[in-house]
């Protein structure tokens, strides 16, 4: 288990949660965020600070987001686990879960 970034944070990217995670483990796309499921220690560091609420343990992940944990975890296929986001640069493509998503005007 391992802590997801939903559709509230795209199009945002507020880097609150990257500046608080302890282990290096939430990295960034053009248009979101990603948590690393096998870099994430679940501490739950990450999820206070984010001021559009978008950072979901994965059993609480709300249904309607629920493609969003599938894309926490595929974006990193083809990357792996470099053991840590601030050497990595930012993703030239989001998920396509995350590239497709479009934002309610409520």
């Amino acid at each position: 288990m391992a802590y997801v970034i939903a559709a509230p944070c795209v199009d945002v990217k507020d880097r609150a949660c990257i500046d608080e995670c302890p282990v290096d483990c939430i990295y960034e796309g053009q248009r979101s965020q990603y948590i690393h499921p096998d870099e994430c220690v679940d501490c739950g560091a990450c999820e206070p600070v984010c001021p559009v609420e978008a950072i979901f343990f994965e059993d609480e992940l709300p249904d309607e987001w629920s493609d969003f944990a599938r894309a926490n975890a595929e974006v990193f296929i083809p990357l792996g686990s470099p053991g840590g986001a601030s050497g990595t640069p930012v993703f030239t493509e989001d998920h396509p879960v995350v590239s497709a998503f479009v934002p309610s005007q409520a």
